[in-house]
């Protein structure tokens, strides 16, 4: 083997005193023992043939794989393309040379080349995750998605967060395209709870970067109504955090994707009636309350109707998200009707099966409209059900409604009115529980008064 062509890793076991196979190979499974340990998934040895060509500079045309590859970095402390690299010369054996003309490649060169090809299709084809582990990943993803709003959410982020890593560590397993469309789904339907989860725990930083990561996970594989729910996401999160306008450009780029069905442009126009809200602007704001209450055609998609939950916007989750747009468009009579909409369409459905991230909000509106014409029974009356609601479940949609009831409270109306003061009080103490309050999360946009 010629000086120059000898690789950083040929250096590496030359210095180590492993160079012959066997030495390296046992030195290998000594690391990858480790890792795979740890939890990493990790490949077998290199044979004899391909060891000699990781020692030639030039040898191999590819790296690795990643279970290979990870387990010469841990052994040797540097990047595999680092070790891959021909080992530079000791100075007493440089001699100035200019540059060879690419000589003509013999039979034995093309030869080499082409079972290189060959061992690397060999072993993509091999690298293949067991189906029926791609088929409870999206089982219990889906699951996950439907419980979502009868659950606490401190509960769906772990076991979303757990998902979220079981589908990236899948990921380096596999190089079949089918597999790895599946999974960047899984990964993107679980950093899209991640979302959700995180705005409920009133942490906006972190639920605007899961977002952002489902945006790039559906776009890598381009899915329109995952990429159509991020953006809706990343819009409701801008008007909540006091930028209404920029709401308003986003709810209309998540328009824009294709795919989507009746379910997925509801929610988006639900989302954008919202902004325009916060803009104050009637006009449009009413233009997309109907053109969410129109959208009733039967067109579907695989996120937002087939797995629904989370991603579902029904009938009630319509009518409670037009009603908090009518609050901010002060048309009291309007949310309350869309609330009481809200609650009857509820009713219908088993108490178990009711979730509360629609039924409180909705709930909560419906004092905001009644306390809009004075009616401090009437408020205490709707909100006696939202202060049944476990201190896990007080998500952050359900607080800043609650926020924008409690400054309801503080006008002059109410003033001396003991039900009134009882009320505030009641809400403040049933505040102090939420889990955004104990992350010491601050609305800056809320429901304004």
């Amino acid at each position: 083997m010629d000086e120059g062509r000898r690789t950083v890793l040929f250096q590496l076991v030359s210095e180590k005193g492993i160079s012959s196979h066997a030495h390296f190979s046992e030195e290998y499974n000594r690391a990858a023992n480790d890792l795979e340990r740890k939890g990493f998934d990790v490949a077998p040895p290199p044979g004899a043939r391909q060891y000699a060509r990781l020692l030639a500079f030039g040898g191999v045309k590819t790296a690795p794989f990643r279970p290979t590859a990870i387990v010469l970095e841990r052994l040797f402390g540097k990047p595999v393309t680092e070790l891959l690299q021909a080992a530079e010369e000791p100075p007493s054996q440089r001699t100035p040379r200019r540059t060879p003309s690419p000589s003509m490649p013999t039979e034995s060169d093309l030869l080499m080349t082409a079972r290189d090809a060959a061992d690397h299709s060999g072993e993509a084809a091999a690298l293949r995750v067991d189906e029926l582990t791609l088929d409870q990943l999206h089982d219990d993803l889906n699951r996950l998605s439907r419980e979502y709003g009868c659950r606490a959410p401190a509960e769906v982020y772990h076991e979303a967060n757990s998902l979220l890593q079981h589908a990236q560590r899948t990921l380096e397993r596999t190089r079949s395209p089918e597999q790895l469309t599946r999974l960047y789904y899984a990964a993107g339907q679980a950093s899209s709870l991640l979302a959700a989860v995180s705005f409920d725990l009133g942490a906006l930083a972190p639920a605007v970067s899961f977002a952002r990561t489902a945006v790039q996970y559906g776009k890598t594989i381009g899915h329109g109504p995952l990429q159509a729910y991020a953006y809706g996401m990343l819009s409701f999160m801008a008007f909540w955090d006091g930028r209404p306008s920029e709401s308003v450009r986003l709810a209309r780029i998540a328009q824009g994707f294709g795919g989507l069905g009746s379910t997925a442009r509801r929610r988006l126009y639900a989302i954008e009636a919202r902004a325009h809200g916060h803009l104050r602007d009637d006009a449009e704001a009413s233009r997309c309350i109907v053109a969410a209450l129109e959208e009733t055609g039967g067109r579907r998609d695989e996120l937002h109707d087939d797995v629904a939950g989370e991603f579902a916007f029904d009938e009630a989750r319509t009518a409670m998200s037009n009603a908090t747009t009518s609050l901010l468009l002060r048309d009291g009579v309007a949310a309350e009707e869309f609330a009481t909409t809200a609650l009857t369409l509820l009713s219908s459905r088993p108490t178990a099966e009711i979730p509360l991230i629609v039924s409180g909000p909705a709930a909560v509106d419906l004092a905001r409209a009644r306390l809009m014409r004075n009616e401090v029974e009437g408020a205490q009356e709707a909100l006696e059900q939202v202060f049944q609601v476990p201190p896990g479940h007080r998500a952050s949609g359900m607080m800043e409604r609650l926020t924008a009831a409690r400054m309801e409270l503080t006008r002059p109306d109410f003033r001396g009115a003991a039900a009134a003061v009882a009320l505030a009080d009641q809400i403040e103490e049933f505040s102090a529980l939420s889990p955004a309050r104990r992350l010491g999360a601050q609305s800056a946009l809320a429901i304004e008064s």
